[in-house]
């Protein structure tokens, strides 16, 4: 059984920065695709950017692209996401998901059968 435990989540100012890790273990895939979903207050859980192995092929939500990152290394089993230019909309509980096979058409939380915990970010004005 996967286990995902994520960290790094806190409080910033907007236009700030932060990185988040999840630290993975417990599953074997010859491919596999780890994102990172925002959930915020009032609203469904939401895509933010994903990751598929072995391609290393990326997929960003427009409303973070060119500010979020999402990276991973292979060796230590864990994915990260370098998020800049924070914004108070990116408030909310970040978790961390992953699902056996490739990234292409899967964007939706129930897709992923295996989460972490959450890490909560919260950006002030």
């Amino acid at each position: 059984q996967a286990r995902l435990v994520e960290s790094g989540g806190g409080s910033a100012q907007a236009g700030g920065s932060q990185k988040l890790s999840c630290i993975t273990s417990g599953y074997k895939w010859d491919s596999n695709c780890m994102a990172w979903f925002l959930q915020t207050p009032g609203k469904e859980r939401e895509h933010v950017a994903r990751l598929e192995f072995p391609s290393g092929d990326t997929y960003t939500a427009d409303s973070v692209k060119g500010r979020f990152t999402i990276s991973q290394d292979f060796t230590k089993k864990t994915l990260y996401l370098q998020m800049e230019s924070l914004k108070p909309e990116d408030t909310g509980m970040y978790y961390c998901a992953v699902r056996g096979g490739s990234c292409v058409g899967f964007s939706r939380p129930s897709q992923y059968p295996y989460w972490g915990q959450g890490t909560q970010v919260t950006v002030s004005s």
